[in-house]
């Protein structure tokens, strides 16, 4: 990949272009992107949001906030990148107490646009704010927030290392960086199965579902063109963030990534 060009999908585009054609994408799927992620993942993906709910560590009900030495107790705050439906936002915001604030940043409005109804209809607009904003570019001061997530969506950002840099700006000193992405099958058997499945069933599903097979062959496309798993965490740890891991689930289909800004 040269300074100028980038991939999207199997195909290299120029880079200045590439975020157009991800948010045509997204346009075109926004309001069955849900329904899809159940129907692809055949529920895992709940799964797999529990764990990285479970990592945020919300304060539970009951407890107060982070405690702030001017304020007293403050709200806990969450940054949700790239995660315009509300999905994430919504399981922290019910995990925790009316302590947590959860802000969605997304490029997408159409993806905004569906969150923002999903918060009204479940009555948690108080806690959960959604803007429109770039992961390589985040409209929010430095040291913002206790923790920033983004689940599914890093791979389509034309320059992971500078949302990378613009995620430990944000967080606060002892902030939790935590990124949910599909990785690599690593269990013999399944990566054949998986990878028919992906390349047949899901482009199928998209196009009875959304109408949109194309859009769904990208996004199978890009999971194979994301990084290895250790080779992210060195592009983690060259954005500044220590005490950098990474667990895989279900045979290596996702992983869960994990920094800290020390």
């Amino acid at each position: 990949m040269s300074d100028q060009n980038t991939h999207f999908g199997f195909r290299q585009v120029p880079l200045s272009e590439k975020q157009a054609l991800v948010d045509d994408v997204f346009h075109s799927v926004a309001g069955r992107y849900d329904l899809m992620n159940d129907l692809m993942s055949m529920g895992l993906h709940r799964a797999w949001k529990d764990a990285l709910v479970t990592a945020v560590n919300p304060p539970p009900r009951g407890r107060p906030g982070r405690r702030d030495e001017k304020s007293g107790h403050r709200p806990f705050a969450l940054l949700d990148v790239a995660g315009g439906t509300g999905d994430i936002a919504f399981r922290v915001a019910e995990a925790g107490n009316d302590a947590v604030r959860v802000t969605v940043a997304d490029i997408n409005h159409a993806m905004l646009d569906v969150g923002r109804a999903r918060a009204a209809a479940r009555g948690c607009d108080d806690l959960v704010s959604f803007v429109e904003g770039n992961a390589e570019a985040l409209p929010f001061p430095d040291r913002s927030f206790d923790a920033v997530t983004i689940a599914f969506g890093i791979r389509n950002v034309p320059r992971i290392d500078a949302a990378l840099r613009e995620a430990y700006r944000v967080l606060r000193l002892g902030g939790h960086y935590l990124c949910l992405e599909f990785s690599t099958v690593d269990v013999p058997g399944l990566d054949t199965f998986y990878d028919a499945y992906s390349f047949n069933v899901i482009p199928a599903l998209g196009q009875a579902v959304t109408g949109d097979p194309e859009a769904y062959r990208y996004l199978v496309e890009s999971i194979r063109r994301f990084p290895r798993p250790e080779a992210f965490a060195a592009m983690m740890r060259a954005a500044g963030f220590g005490r950098v891991s990474y667990r895989r689930m279900s045979g290596g289909i996702v992983a869960l990534h994990s920094g800290w800004r020390l």
